[in-house]
């Protein structure tokens, strides 16, 4: 029963709660040292991806997920590439369509299930390079995406992919959406539909049967997937696009080790967010809950990198079966 007991002490005694643990990072954390070298991949769909590299010769690959309107600059991003990068990892961290900072092609966009375009970036790495172990690192959206893409059964993973982890994932999107209706959560929220409002505007250029009438109107992220991102995704409304975004059923299907690190104060998740049946049930979900680390925050008082990118390393530089 791999239900891990956390070594995380917790942050600098100023971060008072969960809140401070997740905005103070994403606002101050910076990560110098990390140069990309981007290159554009063609996917199925006639798209495009934007996948930055860090190459350095190494026979280990990171791939790294990005999180809900993020992308391969963020600090958790940069973090875990400086981190991986100077202990023999080469790394690959690729941009969800549309976060790049230029509009994709197609009508869609992204989302938690977007793990077909994952699939697409493994699948170029292992055509392009030949690399022994590939590693898999997705936070909060991007741990959702890892999941599902390592849970999924109509495809086969390739052999060199030999383990994961993910931090701060909403393994439970349904809980987890419902989190942003809290009074107490309304800044996340509205810090996702700021952006989010933006680019369906600019889709809209794209694609003029797209109403961007009532987007003022719009005030919360449900709202905002009932009218925009459920439809064009192929969906009727908010609740059946969350359904099918879900990770949480790919997970008991998933065969190679996985760490699973969310923390008990992250405010953006709740109940199967922490599936501690199935760490009991499966030999190779190793769930480590510990009492601090807010949203993707983790941070420690005395180090440039913060407790979850330590562990992932860690963790993936072990020895697998």
């Amino acid at each position: 029963m791999p239900i891990l007991h956390s070594k995380y002490q917790g942050p600098p005694f100023f971060y008072f709660n969960g809140h401070f643990e997740t905005i103070i990072p994403s606002i101050r954390r910076k990560i110098v040292g990390v140069s990309y070298e981007r290159e554009r991949i063609e996917t199925p769909d006639d798209d495009f991806l934007d996948i930055d590299w860090v190459r350095r010769g190494n026979n280990r690959l990171l791939v790294v997920s990005h999180g809900l309107e993020g992308d391969s600059g963020r600090h958790y991003v940069t973090g875990l590439a400086k981190l991986f990068g100077q202990n023999g990892w080469d790394i690959l961290a690729w941009n969800n369509r549309t976060c790049s900072g230029e509009m994709n092609r197609q009508k869609i966009l992204y989302h938690h299930a977007a793990s077909y375009d994952l699939r697409s970036v493994i699948e170029h790495a292992n055509n392009k390079y030949d690399y022994d172990q590939i590693g898999l690192v997705g936070i909060s959206m991007g741990g959702g995406q890892t999941l599902r893409y390592l849970g999924e059964s109509d495809f086969p993973l390739p052999k060199n992919v030999k383990g994961a982890v993910a931090i701060s994932a909403p393994c439970s999107l349904i809980e987890s959406a419902a989190t942003l209706n809290l009074r107490v959560n309304k800044v996340y929220e509205q810090k996702f539909l700021v952006k989010l409002r933006e680019k369906i505007k600019k889709k809209a250029i794209q694609f003029p049967e797209i109403d961007v009438s009532r987007m003022d109107t719009v005030k919360t992220l449900k709202e905002f997937d009932n009218l925009y991102s459920g439809p064009i995704h192929g969906f009727k409304d908010a609740k059946e696009f969350y359904e099918f975004c879900d990770p949480y059923p790919f997970i008991k299907n998933i065969e190679v080790p996985i760490l699973l690190i969310n923390a008990l104060n992250d405010p953006l998740l709740e109940g199967n967010c922490y599936p501690y049946q199935l760490a009991e049930e499966m030999p190779n979900l190793y769930l480590e809950t510990p009492k601090r680390g807010g949203h993707v925050g983790f941070i420690l008082a005395k180090s440039e990198f913060t407790y979850s990118e330590l562990r992932a390393l860690e963790f993936l530089n072990e020895e697998k079966d």
